[in-house]
C-alpha cells in the first residue's frame, strides 16, 4: 500500500469512527496497522471500539499499545482511565492519567497553547468522569489539574465548587471561591455560584450582596437577577409583622 492510500484509507477510517460506523472502521483500522504498526492514533481508535464491544481485555491491551507509543498520548489515557473504572480499577484508572500528565509536564514549556487547552479538557472530562462515579476528591484533582492549563478558567472553577458542596465542604467551596475571586473580580460565573452556595446555606443576605456585584459588572446578566429577586422576596417574607 503506497504512502498517499495509507493516508487515505486513515481518513476513511477516522470519519467512520467519528459518525460511530465502527462495523466500517474496524476493518480499515486493523488493516492501517498492518501497514503501520506505530500508529498511537489508530490503536486509540480500535480500543476504543473495543471497548464499545464490550471486549474489555482487548481494548485495555490496545490502549496500553498506543500509551507505549506516545506516553503522553491523552485520548488514550482517557479511555484507558474510563475503562479501568468500569471495572473497578479505580487506583490503577487514576495511575494511568497521572503518568501520562507528569509525561506532559515535562514538554510542558514547549506546548502551545491550542496543545494546553486541549490537556485541559481531557482533565476536565477525567474529573466529570470522577463526578459521574460521585468519587469527588478525584474529580477535584482533576479539575484543578484542568485549571492549570486553562486559558478560560470559570467554568472549572465553578465545577470544583460543585465537587466541594457534593462532598459536603461547602466552606472549602466559599474559600476556594473568595479565593479566585480575590484574584479575578469580575468572574461573574464563580461569583454567581458563589452567591448560589451561600443562598443554599441559608446566608440569604450574602447571596444576594454577590449577586449585586455581579450586577455592577453586567447589569444585564439575567441569572444574577433572578436569583437577586428571589433572595429580596425570602427577605421580604422574613421581616417581622
Amino acid at each position: 500500500m503506497a504512502s498517499i492510500d495509507y493516508a487515505d484509507m486513515l481518513l476513511t477510517a477516522k470519519e467512520n469512527f467519528i459518525s460511530g460506523n465502527y462495523k466500517l472502521a474496524e476493518p480499515m483500522l486493523k488493516q492501517l496497522l498492518l501497514v503501520k504498526n506505530r500508529d498511537p492514533e489508530v490503536y486509540q481508535m480500535l480500543a476504543t471500539i473495543f471497548y464499545d464491544q464490550g471486549k474489555f481485555k482487548r481494548a485495555i491491551k490496545t490502549f496500553k499499545r498506543a500509551l507505549e507509543i506516545d506516553p503522553g498520548y491523552t485520548d488514550a489515557s482517557i479511555g484507558l482511565s474510563i475503562i479501568l473504572n468500569d471495572i473497578g480499577k479505580y487506583d490503577e484508572a487514576k495511575n494511568v492519567f497521572e503518568d501520562a500528565r507528569e509525561f506532559l509536564d515535562k514538554k510542558k514549556s514547549k506546548l502551545d497553547s491550542y496543545a494546553e487547552e486541549k490537556i485541559s479538557q481531557k482533565h476536565f472530562e477525567l474529573g466529570e468522569m470522577y463526578s459521574n462515579y460521585k468519587m469527588f476528591k478525584e474529580a477535584i484533582e482533576q479539575y484543578q489539574s484542568a485549571l492549570r492549563f486553562a486559558n478560560e478558567p470559570s467554568e472549572i472553577v465553578v465545577r470544583i465548587a460543585d465537587a466541594y458542596v457534593a462532598n459536603r465542604q461547602a466552606e472549602k467551596a466559599v474559600k476556594f471561591l473568595h479565593k479566585h475571586l480575590d484574584e479575578f473580580p469580575t468572574a461573574n460565573p464563580v461569583r454567581v455560584k458563589l452567591g448560589l452556595i451561600y443562598y443554599n446555606g441559608n446566608r440569604i443576605l450574602e447571596a444576594a450582596e454577590e449577586w449585586e456585584k455581579v450586577l455592577k459588572f453586567d447589569p444585564k446578566h439575567s441569572d444574577a437577577k433572578s436569583y437577586l429577586k428571589l433572595a429580596q422576596n425570602i427577605k421580604v417574607t422574613e421581616r417581622p409583622l
